[in-house]
């Protein structure tokens, strides 16, 4: 019996079984090369199916590849660990955390994003399958928001724009070595002195409140 009609056989319990093997196929190889160039054909002989099995269960490779790059991000996410919680620690540690959490983030998923630059509509599908709250730059959000209900940061405090400083930072650093063609960086982009200078110079515009740390 070929590899391929093996692989068919075993995932022959259920088209939801099938769908997730070919989920999981597309999202190994955007892990290992990079969504750029990945067509049905290497999809399917990686999954050990025939290319019209993905048509079955997907509108087109773009659909496909919309849900491999989620789940990619969701892997990358598994391996960084929790955030802070609320009103714990000092806020100044709590966001070096989450400024450590984004970097880290970042390095893992945007050598993926890099390659699917050219397609929008897998990008836009990536876009409409995010869960409410459920992205980092949303917990970030949510994080602020909840420290400054419980007084640690001012009652007007702009956490919404002080999230994007963060991100946007994060997401600059990692993306300017990937086109200098610096590839992936193995260690943080932002030693500790930016972190630190990052730190001060957000929890200075939305104004603490004495949450400093000695």
């Amino acid at each position: 019996m070929s590899p391929r009609k093996a692989a068919v056989l075993r995932y022959s319990g259920g088209d939801h079984d099938l769908r997730h093997h070919l989920i999981a196929t597309a999202e190994r190889l955007i892990a290992e090369r990079g969504g750029l160039g990945l067509t049905v054909r290497a999809i399917a002989r990686e999954a050990g199916v025939a290319d019209g099995v993905l048509y079955n269960h997907f509108a087109d490779k773009e659909e496909l590849l919309a849900h491999a790059l989620r789940a990619h991000v969701r892997t990358v996410e598994a391996g960084l660990g929790g955030l802070p919680e609320p009103g714990s620690g000092t806020v100044e540690a709590n966001l070096r955390a989450h400024i450590g959490y984004g970097l880290a983030l970042h390095r893992g998923i945007l050598p993926a994003f890099a390659g699917l630059l050219a397609h929008p509509k897998v990008l836009a599908g990536f876009a409409g399958l995010a869960e409410p709250g459920g992205d980092w730059r949303d917990r970030l959000t949510g994080y602020l928001r909840a420290e400054r209900d419980l007084g640690r940061l001012a009652p007007g405090a702009r956490v919404e724009s002080a999230a994007a400083m963060i991100v946007g930072v994060c997401h600059e650093t990692v993306l300017s070595l990937l086109f200098q063609g610096a590839g992936t960086p193995t260690a943080p982009p932002l030693g500790p002195e930016a972190v630190d200078d990052l730190v001060t110079a957000v929890l200075d515009g939305i104004g603490r409140t004495g949450d400093r740390a000695g």
